[in-house]
């Protein structure tokens, strides 16, 4: 795995953890998740660093809201953190166009 990719998927990790002790008290339901991962990606975590820039917090929500749609539907052989992280890291990456 590449290393940007091992990185982004510890820190998607992280806020997982993170997530689920914040909402705790629902079992970790959240039908806002996008926006409350965009926000702790984006203000808390090394993200910008590990992918050497700092998102838009509405083009992350985009980005986790269409991941999720794209891996509800795949092969799934791999955790979400990996996917979610491969996916982020070539869609965020610097010099990418807005939306490609």
């Amino acid at each position: 795995m590449d290393g940007r990719v091992e990185q982004v998927r510890e820190i998607l990790h992280e806020a997982a953890e993170t997530h689920d002790r914040v909402y705790r008290i629902t079992d970790g339901v959240d039908d806002d998740w996008p926006y409350w991962y965009a926000d702790w990606l984006v203000n808390l975590s090394e993200l910008p660093e590990a992918l050497g820039t700092e998102p838009l917090r509405s083009r992350l929500v985009y980005e986790l809201v269409r991941l999720d749609a794209e891996y509800a539907t795949a092969d799934r052989s791999e955790p979400w953190e990996v996917f979610y992280a491969r996916g982020l890291v070539d869609r965020l990456r610097p010099g990418r166009g807005p939306l490609a």
